[in-house]
């Protein structure tokens, strides 16, 4: 939805994305369905400041995919910090796993496959970030379970906001479908849901596809 004019001026303007990553990012080009889910560049690199000013102990990351997000923001994390990642695909855990080797921050980085929803009431942590970038349909369920397990003054992050421009005027564009977008749905309602939840604080920029940041107070 941002002007591709004015995406290049920020991509040039911005740090340079490091080898690895830029690895990761060609390699999750060339062997994923759906390599559009990838963080890449812009996003990364928002993700590992906001990681870095807040120097978290325990991230909290629901949904993985090639492990981009995941390396960027455990770049922040405090001297005995660590990240839990959690994704349901199975088939991309030996790809986000090398990378998580080469770039020196395995130690720092607990990657679990499985079913977010049923990962997270168990984890004993209290989390000081969450970045939410999993099943839309879902959003509304990670973020209670998320912000349940977040410190006050903790931070959830949630991508995919905007949904391509489908939470514009979406009951024109869903609400009489027999097909419709259960995604869009998901967003939808978990955008309607946050803006009035009187137990954080929140902001959307617009970066990429919109991101939600949530501060619980």
């Amino acid at each position: 939805m941002i002007n591709e004019e004015i995406e290049k001026y920020i991509e040039d303007h911005s740090s340079e994305e490091d080898s690895l990553l830029h690895d990761l990012f060609r390699e999750t080009q060339l062997k994923t369905y759906y390599p559009r889910m990838v963080s890449g560049k812009q996003q990364g690199l928002f993700l590992e400041m906001i990681s870095r000013m807040i120097k978290p102990d325990f991230i909290l990351e629901i949904g993985t995919f090639t492990g981009y997000s995941a390396i960027q923001m455990a770049k922040g994390l405090s001297k005995n910090g660590k990240i839990i990642t959690i994704d349901i695909n199975e088939e991309l855990e030996t790809l986000a796993g090398k990378y998580f080797k080469k770039s020196g921050l395995s130690d720092k980085i607990d990657f679990r496959i499985g079913d977010a929803l049923t990962i997270i009431p168990d984890l004993i942590h209290t989390f000081d970030l969450t970045f939410i970038d999993a099943d839309k349909e879902q959003y509304l369920d990670y973020y209670e379970l998320a912000l349940e397990k977040t410190r006050t003054g903790g931070f959830i992050l949630a991508d995919n906001v905007w949904w391509s421009g489908k939470v514009l005027n979406p009951e024109k564009r869903i609400g009489k479908s027999k097909k419709a977008d259960k995604e869009t749905k998901g967003i939808v309602a978990f955008n309607e849901f946050v803006k009035t939840d009187k137990r954080v604080e929140k902001v959307i920029i617009p970066l990429r596809d919109g991101i939600t940041i949530i501060r619980k107070v």
